[in-house]
């Protein structure tokens, strides 16, 4: 298999151009987030909806949107679903707004042009999008204003913070904060500097947890994403994270941060040296990360996107304190079944031995580690967890680890009444059955995965 050298980075494009001849961002607000959903599992008959609206690898001049409930397996919900009347639309981020409204803010220019604009535009749906306006950032000799990003403090202002260059060096950029000075966004504030992260910095995205304001940054000589903390959201910020810090690696940019359902957080960001999209989770408040993972379905064909959270109402309902039968989506004869204390899916009938029919019959009970999620209780007491990711019937020995690896958020199945059950402490990973086992594994964002990891929960067969 061939690879494909790192492919240059905008401002590595606009210094080769210089140099040639002149002839040729409902529930409980997250502050910072521009979302509308807290860090739980949603509730029976909710479900969390994440958003991203990204332009295309193939097509700057529209975006596409897709949704997701895991934050894993995005889905188109609309192609081509904004397509500005003018000029083009790349980095754009979303959230929604007091009004009930979604609002784009974007880079309306493609690199080789000068670009002194963003823009804006609204929808009440997701999927149909109506431009506003172009607004032109006021700096003096503004050669370039990028990648504008949504921020709503926890005074509920409306904020864009916005990459900008001048004329004297248009690939030198340094992010500035926009506010909001009307409800209907429309006017704006003077752009002030973010203090402390200087000059040559790009796609700052921040983040606000607790009192402190959390900014990841391009550093775009080095084309690492750095790290930087303050106590305001213009700073001074001092950059504490440098380099290979997190082990995400180099010619990555436009990062999103979004807290998860289970408390973590996740970074999007676009690798664009190798054309991967990645995520990375951190469970210690942004000091250490996982290791650098391909997103499935969207990586190679989204670019730059940011990244909104809400909850929703629609989602999977089970009641708990009941037992419940569990059967597969796509083998309608095989059900749950504890075997030497590991849960496998074999064919269960009214013929069946009455032991058979009892190991195939659980307790649903409130999650272990969230109660807005759920566990599996056998006839014996034993829970459902998984163990070097397989699926098994263990006792409860009380530490916070069983807790969480017997823990499990209901998710929309493939088909009507079917469920898919994401692990708590492994977002992205689900029950699945292979061979007729269940194992926890990564979505890989196809139908056959979905059809795999959905069950239906009917009446008990013991």
């Amino acid at each position: 298999m061939s690879t494909r050298p790192p492919t240059p980075s905008r401002r590595t494009l606009l210094r080769a151009m210089a140099a040639l001849p002149a002839s040729a961002v409902l529930l409980g607000e997250l502050p910072g987030l521009a979302g509308t959903a807290l860090a739980a599992a949603p509730p029976s008959g909710s479900a969390t909806r994440y958003t991203i609206v990204p332009f295309l690898n193939s097509n700057d001049g529209t975006v596409n949107v897709y949704q997701s409930d895991d934050a894993t397996d995005f889905r188109l919900l609309k192609s081509s679903a904004y397509t500005p009347p003018s000029n083009r639309i790349r980095d754009a981020s979303v959230f929604k707004h007091t009004d009930g409204y979604y609002y784009l803010t974007y880079t309306t220019h493609t690199w080789q042009d000068v670009s002194t604009t963003i823009g804006f535009a609204r929808s009440s749906d997701r999927a149909n999008w109506t431009f506003l306006y172009d607004y032109t950032v006021p700096i003096t000799n503004l050669s370039r204003a990028w990648a504008p990003e949504w921020f709503v403090d926890g005074d509920g202002s409306v904020n864009v913070i916005v990459s900008c260059s001048v004329t004297s060096d248009e690939w030198i950029f340094t992010p500035y904060r926009l506010k909001a000075t009307n409800s209907a966004l429309t006017a704006w504030s003077s752009p002030v500097a973010l203090s402390g992260i200087g000059s040559n910095h790009i796609d700052t995205y921040i983040v606000r947890a607790g009192s402190k304001y959390h900014a990841f940054t391009k550093n775009e000589t080095t084309k690492y994403i750095e790290y930087a903390t303050a106590s305001s959201l213009t700073g001074p910020y001092t950059i504490s994270r440098t380099g290979d810090w997190a082990g995400w690696g180099s010619y990555r940019e436009g990062p999103s941060v979004i807290q998860l359902d289970n408390g973590g957080w996740r970074i999007f960001f676009d690798g664009y040296g190798d054309g991967t999209y990645y995520y990375s989770d951190s469970y210690d408040t942004f000091a250490t990360w996982s290791a650098p993972t391909s997103l499935p379905v969207v990586s190679g064909t989204a670019r730059h996107f940011t990244v909104i959270k809400e909850t929703v109402s629609g989602g999977p309902s089970l009641a708990k304190n009941i037992t419940r039968s569990f059967q597969s989506a796509n083998y309608s004869t095989r059900y749950w079944q504890s075997q030497s204390s590991l849960l496998n899916l074999p064919v269960v009938t009214a013929s069946s031995t009455a032991a058979e029919k009892s190991a195939s019959t659980l307790t649903v009970v409130a999650g272990l580690a969230d109660a807005n999620g759920y566990s599996f209780r056998d006839s014996s007491g034993n829970y459902l967890r998984h163990w070097d990711f397989r699926a098994r019937f263990d006792a409860n020995d009380g530490t916070s680890t069983f807790a969480k690896d017997a823990t499990f958020i209901a998710r929309t199945g493939s088909s009507s009444g079917a469920i898919r059950w994401e692990s708590y402490n492994y977002p992205g990973y689900y029950l699945r059955h292979y061979n007729y086992q269940l194992r926890v594994e990564r979505t890989a964002g196809t139908d056959l995965f979905r059809q795999d990891s959905s069950f239906v929960p009917v009446g008990a067969w013991g």
